[in-house]
């Protein structure tokens, strides 16, 4: 059992994350069973349980249940898309564990929305401290160019890989107390220094032609390995940041937080965001919109995929 647990940590830890820290240890937590640890009391006393209820209830409460998606709803035309919780590339246990979403829920809802003749316009909903970052550039090109107007409504917070795609929509509309940013990827790596449990000690040995396979965070060289892969990570986001919010790389470095969240008003000054409003002025007010050139190719694009799909999932 122990080599099983730590087994399911080094699989979390082997992917780059964009979220925020108390989260992260969170879901290594839920993971590994160990709800008596005290990383969950952050998470726990932070207040996003009871803003996701709300959020669920919101999103309940504005329409009726979008036809062929798994979690979004529509009114007079405009679809609502929760994006809440901590991001994982696909549903998984610790997903369901942790309180958070799948992006591929995510962007199949969205397409179920591209597709239908009746949803003119779509609202982004988010309540997230951000999650893996594998899939985030995909989808956040998606979002951007989309063949309907898109916009975003932060009630809570919008964290890292959650800002990721908030800042591609039009227009991003955040709640007066909600805060957004948190720009930056995260690698979090352990190496075992001492015998397990079972008084055994995990040994690896790495082929002689791919040294970088199992950086070493213990020295200079494995640091230097792992910093470069999350850097190049950021130099994606950074980079759809900068093309969502209409400006450069360099004052999205500069400009946006630095890594760490920024309050409604400060995300206004600085462009992260658009306007302080409510959910509901947005899916009554279209706002700012944006839409792809080549948004008839993309529809049908987006009608095929979706039948597809639901002939996949019945």
């Amino acid at each position: 059992m122990t080599n099983d647990i730590t087994a399911l940590v080094a699989a979390i830890r082997a992917h780059p994350w964009a979220i925020q820290p108390a989260y992260l240890e969170a879901i290594e937590a839920v993971a590994a069973r160990a709800f008596e640890s005290g990383a969950l009391r952050p998470v726990a006393n932070d207040g996003h349980q009871a803003r996701l209820q709300d959020s669920l209830s919101a999103v309940a409460a504005v329409g009726t249940p979008l036809e062929g998606a798994r979690m979004s709803t529509v009114r007079d035309g405009v679809a609502v898309v929760p994006v809440f919780g901590p991001i994982f590339p696909r549903a998984n246990m610790i997903n369901s564990s942790a309180g958070g979403t799948s992006l591929d829920a995510i962007m199949r809802d969205m397409r179920v929305a591209l597709a239908d003749g009746n949803v003119e316009r779509i609202v982004m909903l988010f309540d997230t401290p951000g999650g893996v970052v594998s899939g985030l550039g995909e989808a956040a090109e998606a979002i951007r160019g989309a063949s309907k107007p898109i916009s975003g409504f932060v009630t809570g917070i919008a964290a890292s890989a959650g800002y990721w795609l908030a800042s591609q929509t039009a227009e991003l509309v955040v709640e007066r107390a909600a805060s957004v940013g948190s720009i930056g990827v995260v690698a979090s790596t352990s190496r075992q220094e001492g015998p397990g449990a079972d008084g055994r000690r995990s040994y690896e040995i790495v082929s002689s032609g791919a040294p970088r396979k199992r950086p070493d965070p213990s020295t200079d060289e494995g640091r230097a390995a792992i910093q470069e892969e999350v850097d190049a990570i950021e130099a994606v986001f950074v980079g759809d940041v900068a093309k969502g919010r209409k400006t450069t790389a360099a004052n999205v470095l500069a400009s946006f937080g630095r890594g760490a969240m920024v309050p409604a008003g400060a995300a206004i000054d600085a462009g992260m965001a658009d306007r302080i409003g409510t959910l509901e002025g947005v899916l009554r007010n279209p706002g700012r919109t944006r839409v792809n050139t080549g948004g008839r190719r993309a529809l049908a694009a987006a009608e095929v995929e979706t039948r597809r799909r639901a002939a996949d999932w019945s």
